[in-house]
């Protein structure tokens, strides 16, 4: 959970600081009844990217769709999420850049270095 931790805070001031559900300098904007699903399914979001070996986009998404978009009240039996459509998942908006973030931390703390893929 500690570990979890560290890559929040890395995955915080990436993707957080340039949400647009943001209010303020680094304020979320998400109230009431609405929650980030970044930080409701954030130890599942870093062990699904962490799972992942590849060069490719597609296992990822993979990875994240079976072991957290799963789970979430979102996503129907079927598999469709009308969240993912209407683009109104921040799990799913940042997607790329949440591998890179998770990636790029895995990498400093290994002090590796490796390529990850990118959107296409």
């Amino acid at each position: 959970m500690k570990e979890h931790n560290k890559y929040w805070e890395r995955v915080q001031a990436d993707i957080c600081a340039n949400c647009v559900d943001r209010k303020g300098e680094a304020e979320c904007g998400l109230t009431g009844d609405v929650e980030c699903g970044l930080q409701r399914f954030f130890p599942g979001i870093v062990d699904s990217v962490l799972s992942v070996q590849s060069e490719n986009f597609a296992p990822y998404v993979a990875a994240l769709r079976e072991k957290v978009c799963a789970s979430c009240d979102q996503q129907l039996e079927d598999g469709d999420c009308q969240a993912r459509a209407r683009v109104d998942c921040g799990l799913d908006r940042y997607l790329p850049m949440i591998i890179d973030s998770i990636e790029s931390f895995k990498t400093e703390l290994n002090g590796t270095s490796t390529e990850y893929p990118r959107a296409s």
